[in-house]
Order: C-alpha cells, then structure tokens, then sequence
C-alpha cells in the first residue's frame, strides 16, 4: 500500500542548520575581502535558508494524513515549496546583478583574499556534503522539496567554486573588473536554476502523467493479466509529491460473478504495487460485452 504519511522534516532542519553556518562563514569571507562575488556567493545562501524554512514546513504540512477537507491528503504542498523557492533564487540572482552593476561602476581593490577563500572552501566542503545528502534522501522518497533543496545547495557549491577561481585570478592578475563579472556570470547560472525549479513544480500541480519508465511498468503489468476475456482500457496516470496515481477500466466476461472479479482486480492491484512504489490505483471493474464499457471516464 502507498506511505501517504511521511514526515521528512527533520532533514529541512538539516538544510536550516547549514544554512545558518553557511552564511556566517560567507558573510566573513565578503567581510574579509570586500569581493562582491563573496557576497553574492553570500546573497544566495541567504536565499537557501529561507527556502530551507519555507520546506520544513512544506515537508510537515505534506506528511499529514487525509482528512475531511483533504480526501487525497496533502501531499502537493511540497510543489508549492518547490514554486517559493525557484522564484527567490530568481530574486536573489537579480541583487546579485544591481550590486555586481554596481561594482563595475565603482570598482574596488580586494583584500585578504587568502583567508577569505579559505573560509569559502570550509562552506563550500560543508554545502557539498549536505546536498548529496538531501538528493540522495529526497530521490528515495520522491521528495520534490528534499530534492529541490539538495540541488539548490549544490548549485551553492559550483558557485562558489566559481567565485573562488575568479577572486584567486583577481587576486594575481589585479584586474578588480573580474570580481563583479563573476558575480553576474554566477546570477545568471542561478536564474537557469530557479527557471527550472518553478518549471517542474508547475508540472506537479498541473497532475503530469507519470514519468515514461513508470508508465512502462504499468503497462507491463496489465500485459500479463491480458487475455482469455481479460483487458484493460483508459488508462490515466499523474503523480503528486511522491505519490503516483493510476486509474483504468478493467473488463472483464459479464458472466463471471463479482467475487471473481473483486479476485482479480486484487491480484492487479498487487502487481502494480509491486511494480511501482508509491502507486495509487484506481480500477472500474465492467463487464467485455458491454458497450459502455469502453466509453472513457468522464472529465
């Protein structure tokens, strides 16, 4: 049977924690070396945090069960995460371009750049292993907002690998030019990021069929139940947070009694489940003869 009840929060408060180091150790690197890419290195981590806090609750609010309000439980509010935060990465990258405008304008000398990159390295190695870990987890449990978070702070961690590479050029060659240029480059990655989060989350709540591999493994399924006056029609997917949904039409001979159909349409429903983790069938039962029972299910 389909897990519509699990709570994934405790790994948000991870991504909450991390954030919060993070950002101490970003601000002191800007702090130290005055570079604008620090700070926008800074700025996106801000937006990672807040993303973080805005998940946790999105993870808590997805684990509660069905109720009266909710028949199909709640499980789509992790889309809505994922929609917050695509768009204020979005925001955050758009600072990041005003500050790095900014900076081409009123260009500035760096310091201490040494110990500054030091301290980035120390968040970026810190980053890294928390994002494997939250793709990994949310992968395994068809979390979009784990997922999403895991890649938003690995995203975090090629930024930053970028702006250390541009700061140490900055740092030898003295071309301060460089340090806001890497900080637009940077912005305009993190737009391609947050355009793409916005993108699949919308997907989710529009109830986009399953993907092709799963759908594969449904049809597989009914394949071998086929047969000896057996089919199958209409078959519908679309999936919601982890969960995925399948609903079809089931014929079956009109003069089989309904217990033998009840058995069949059991052992149908087993093998899909077994197919499919997280599979949420729906079958209508009707007899092969019948007309009516090819006409589709009503919208």
């Amino acid at each position: 049977m389909a897990e519509q009840t699990r709570d994934l929060s405790k790994w948000a408060l991870l991504s909450i924690a991390t954030a919060i180091v993070v950002i101490a150790l970003k601000l002191l690197a800007w702090q130290l070396t005055g570079s604008v890419g620090l700070l926008s290195d800074a700025a996106e981590s801000v937006v990672n945090l807040v993303a973080a806090v805005v998940g946790f609750f999105a993870l808590r609010i997805a684990a509660r069960p069905a109720d009266d309000d909710h028949n199909f439980g709640h499980v789509k509010s992790e889309y809505f995460a994922a929609v917050i935060e695509g768009v204020m990465i979005v925001v955050a990258a758009v600072i990041i371009i005003v500050t790095a405008v900014d900076r081409l304008i009123h260009p500035r000398e760096l310091e201490s750049v040494g110990l500054g990159l030091a301290v980035s390295v120390i968040a970026s190695v810190i980053n890294a292993a928390v994002a494997w870990q939250l793709i990994r987890v949310g992968r395994r449990h068809r979390s979009l907002t784990l997922e999403a978070d895991g890649k938003h702070l690995m995203t975090d961690v090629w930024t930053t690998a970028g702006v250390i590479v541009g700061v140490a050029v900055v740092a030898i060659t003295g071309w301060a030019v460089l340090d806001p240029i890497i900080a637009i480059a940077v912005a305009v990655n993190i737009i391609f990021v947050g355009y793409h989060l916005v993108r699949r989350s919308t997907l989710g709540l529009m109830d986009t069929a399953v993907p092709e591999a799963e759908r594969a493994e449904i049809d597989a399924v009914l394949d071998r139940f086929r047969g000896d006056g057996i089919d199958f029609h209409d078959v519908r997917t679309r999936e919601a947070g982890h969960l995925r949904y399948v609903q079809l039409h089931m014929l079956v001979p009109g003069d089989w009694s309904v217990q033998r159909g009840h058995d069949l349409l059991e052992d149908v429903e087993a093998a899909l489940h077994a197919a499919v983790d997280d599979l949420v069938p729906t079958i209508h039962l009707e007899p092969i003869e019948d007309p009516r029972s090819y006409e589709p299910w009503r919208r």
